[in-house]
């Protein structure tokens, strides 16, 4: 075969600093816009996002040249920066240093799309720490509540 064909798929989630809610309804769809640009940039793509005013969900397709890291610290770094020129609180946005991030299978897009649309409906009754709890246990994945959640 003389062509790379890659397909990768993450579900990625990052909250705000200490989980401060400042993610207005207002902003919101021009943010995912935003953030769609950025991985756009990085020959990348955007297929869903959703999230409540604390966090945020993205699904995404990654570009077979890239490094993971590098991509979530663009999309970060560019989204805060575009966050801050909202003004008022706004101005002193910041995204917290980490995140969370799961590969996502073809035949599973449909289901993480319908779960990332429901992030307002879901967050009515869930925690955002026992939400995360469930994702971790469902990829049997550890991890310190204190770094993830302090």
């Amino acid at each position: 075969m003389a062509q790379t064909l890659t397909s990768f798929y993450f579900h990625l989630i990052f909250s705000t600093k200490n989980r401060v809610e400042l993610i207005r309804q207002d902003i919101e769809s021009e943010l995912f816009a935003y953030i769609g640009g950025i991985l756009n940039n990085h020959d990348s793509k955007l297929l869903s996002a959703g999230g409540t005013a604390n966090h945020i969900h993205l699904l995404l397709s990654l570009n077979k040249n890239l490094k993971f890291p590098d991509l979530v610290g663009a999309i970060k770094r560019n989204s805060s920066k575009w966050i801050k020129t909202k003004g008022g609180m706004l101005s002193k946005f910041d995204w917290q240093d980490g995140y969370s991030a799961f590969t996502v299978g073809h035949s599973q897009l449909a289901a993480v799309k319908s779960y990332i649309a429901n992030q307002k409906t879901h967050h009515a009754t869930v925690l955002f720490e026992d939400e995360m709890r469930e994702i971790y246990g469902r990829s049997e994945m550890s991890f310190d509540e204190e770094f993830v959640f302090g």
